[in-house]
């Protein structure tokens, strides 16, 4: 990766960092990176990053952050017309059987969504919810913030399609949206891992695991 010219404005250098050090990790691995490399690559003196990082755990921490934006970007939670996520999910027809199909297509979409994200940014995915963070609580407030907020726009999909009788109300919404999570979250770290190597495949299993969470409905 070529350095960075110093072609940013003063305010930007905290985000040039976040960005140029999220594709360190990306292209080489979270053991690669440190303030040093950083600021060689941005081209900034070397005590720079310290200006807007204490650590290198607080930049990780940036960087989990910047992954919990783009998931909730890519996956759809901002979709939406009055700013509540469900709005529009909401209003669509409730009361026949098609609404089981649009809602699969909707699980089904999210699911998509959320394994290219994962399989597309693994060294992101990794820091958001891998052990070198939480397991050794070293969450910054703000990523502790980030990531419940990023549950629960997942709990708003998930309670929005069970509002409509396309997930079952015989568990808690929460519990659906645990379990649902926790499935793709597997998937995703299994073909991350290189345990599943076929995107395809793992698509496919994604899209298996909605389809046996929607109930099935009659056409009256």
């Amino acid at each position: 990766m070529d350095k960075l010219k110093a072609n940013y404005h003063h305010g930007d250098l905290r985000q040039s960092l976040v960005r140029v050090a999220g594709e360190i990790i990306q292209e080489q691995d979270v053991e690669a990176l440190s303030m040093r490399k950083l600021a060689d690559h941005v081209g900034v003196s070397r005590t720079a990053p310290y200006h807007h990082f204490k650590d290198k755990n607080e930049l990780l921490c940036a960087i989990a952050e910047t992954g919990f934006a783009l998931q909730d970007e890519l996956v759809g939670a901002e979709s939406n017309v009055d700013g509540n996520a469900n709005s529009a999910l909401k209003k669509l027809p409730i009361n026949n059987a098609a609404k089981s199909n649009n809602g699969l297509q909707e699980l089904e979409q999210l699911v998509q969504r959320y394994i290219q994200f994962a399989t597309n940014h693994p060294a992101h995915y990794d820091l958001m919810y891998g052990g070198k963070i939480w397991k050794q609580k070293l969450a910054t407030d703000s990523l502790e913030v980030a990531s419940r907020n990023s549950f629960r726009h997942w709990l708003n999909r998930i309670e929005a399609l069970q509002e409509r009788q396309v997930l079952s109300q015989d568990e808690p919404a929460l519990r659906i949206a645990q379990v649902a999570w926790a499935t793709l979250h597997g998937l995703c770290r299994l073909a991350n891992d290189g345990v599943y190597i076929d995107s395809d495949d793992v698509m496919e299993m994604g899209k298996s695991a909605a389809r046996m969470m929607v109930v099935k409905l009659s056409d009256g």
